[in-house]
């Protein structure tokens, strides 16, 4: 907490899960760092610091980002984002299941960002519609190109499924169907 209440926080150009350039836009700083540590990380029953600090968080403008990084960081203690330990619980256990579409499309913009797991599927699956090849998949996502080749396969047959499921016609003559004579087109087998 001290580095984003002190006004000497050293400036950084790093993007993603170390961009810490929304500290500078938080209501809490320039607090003197003790009064910051015992406002947003009181005792447990402290209702009063706790409302407080909620008080404070309310009406700050980088409320999404300091929730986001005490989530992207594993940072359970204290208040964060305007949500108290016990409110930021669920959030934590159900991190890898985030999908926020903002986060993807930053993704694509060229930002590092954090993706959770569902994001990350996303990303993907985009990345094939896309036509990315596994060597550009592999360096956006910091993973083996093969590995990028392997996910990339995946996203395909998954289209290719989902295209069998829902009765997309298929492409070429293989995929034509044939009519098939009603009883009334039928030639009759019986001698005339």
């Amino acid at each position: 907490m001290r580095d984003l209440t002190t006004p000497d926080a050293p400036a950084t150009d790093l993007r993603g899960i170390g961009d810490t350039s929304w500290q500078a836009r938080a209501g809490c700083r320039g607090m003197d760092p003790g009064d910051a540590d015992a406002l947003f990380f009181p005792l447990p029953r402290d209702y009063e610091a706790i409302a407080e600090a909620k008080e404070l968080c309310d009406p700050c403008p980088v409320r999404r980002e300091c929730l986001n990084h005490a989530l992207e960081n594993g940072l359970r203690e204290g208040t964060w984002g305007g949500l108290t330990e016990a409110e930021r619980r669920p959030w934590h256990e159900g991190l890898s299941h985030r999908l926020d579409h903002s986060r993807v499309i930053a993704f694509f913009k060229g930002r590092d960002v954090h993706l959770s797991e569902a994001e990350r599927r996303v990303v993907i699956d985009h990345a094939y519609v896309r036509g990315w090849r596994p060597e550009r998949l592999a360096l956006a996502l910091r993973i083996n190109p093969k590995h990028a080749r392997d996910l990339l396969r995946q996203a395909a047959d998954k289209v290719l499924d989902r295209d069998r499921n829902h009765g997309m016609p298929r492409t070429g003559s293989r995929g034509r169907k044939r009519p098939t004579p009603s009883t009334a087109e039928a030639p009759s087998t019986s001698a005339p």
